[in-house]
């Protein structure tokens, strides 16, 4: 190893270690019953240096419901799909309120506040579907692609246990589809969400499906491009905006990261040029975000010094 990446090695490690020994406080998040039943003693932090180089501790190698995270690739497939359109649908600002309100909907007028609150991702299904013959496959199909893993599938038992209680997340669809926002039929919308929701990685999975985001657009490991570099800027700023729901501005004061959460326990972030970071621990804070994973990442950017800002 090279200096500075010896020096990522030892830091994560000793973060890591210190992490796992400290209280691990918070739930599992109980609403999918699936979930409930992940042990929240589970921990695994991975990294991807741009160069390549790619190591990890703990449970870094068990796959996981990554959730929400992977609001952000259906928000970059379909933003590569029909380009700036996109945004006369769904809005690029912080909501401020839970992930799965209700409140600001009739007032903004069925638009939702960004892609990555349920309302926002149920929208961008919505436009899916209409661009495609097969969404769940195509997204699917996709997911590969980016990730260089043809092996990566949704967890049907997962995206079940989530359709059989999605009560909220039908609420919202038919609101949005009374709203005009919604133009299929809210039930597809909400089975193709909750399959998208379902899909399942590994820590080091997942640092290298979002390594495009780090790279200017591009996969690290075949140099494919994915999104533009104007497109990649404003995913990633929308990350750090909104990527956390009500407590983005929390990671931001704190991280200093774009990154992504997902009530499975996963985070992801990104050092732009530098390296991708993905940590799971299934135990949620109050917000519905990783507590070790949160406090993981604040100790690792204070000790590299490493900042977006």
């Amino acid at each position: 190893m090279l200096s500075r990446e010896k020096e990522y090695f030892e830091i994560i490690n000793q973060i890591y270690q210190k992490v796992i020994h400290e209280e691990n406080v918070g739930e599992t998040a109980s609403y999918i019953p699936e979930l409930s039943k992940i042990d929240g003693e589970k921990f695994g932090v991975s990294i991807l240096l741009t160069d390549q180089l790619q190591f990890g501790f703990g449970d870094y190698q068990e796959k996981f419901s990554i959730q929400s995270i992977s609001k952000v690739l259906l928000l970059a497939l379909v933003y590569g799909e029909i380009g700036e359109k996109i945004w006369e649908r769904v809005d690029v600002e912080p909501s401020g309120t839970p992930f799965n309100s209700l409140l600001q909907l009739e007032s903004d007028k069925g638009i939702p506040r960004n892609p990555f609150i349920n309302s926002g991702a149920l929208v961008v299904c919505d436009i899916l579907i209409g661009i495609c013959d097969n969404p769940k496959e195509y997204f699917l199909n996709y997911i590969r692609k980016v990730s260089g893993n043809n092996v990566i599938q949704y967890s049907d038992k997962i995206a079940k246990s989530e359709f059989t209680t999605a009560y909220r997340n039908a609420a919202l669809t038919n609101f949005l589809k009374s709203l005009g926002n919604i133009h299929h039929s809210p039930d597809e919308v909400l089975e193709l969400y909750v399959h998208i929701c379902s899909i399942e990685m590994t820590s080091l999975e997942l640092s290298k499906t979002f390594s495009f985001l780090a790279n200017k657009g591009k996969n690290l490991f075949d140099d494919q491009e994915i999104l533009s570099n104007s497109q990649t800027k404003r995913i990633n700023a929308i990350m750090q905006t909104c990527g956390f729901y009500d407590e983005s501005g929390e990671f931001a004061f704190r991280v200093g990261l774009p990154g992504k959460s997902g009530v499975g326990g996963g985070i992801v972030a990104i050092m732009p040029k530098h390296y991708i970071v993905s940590v799971w621990s299934p135990k949620l804070n109050s917000k519905g975000n990783s507590y070790r994973g949160m406090k993981f990442l604040e100790e690792f950017t204070t000790a590299t010094e490493d900042s977006i800002f």
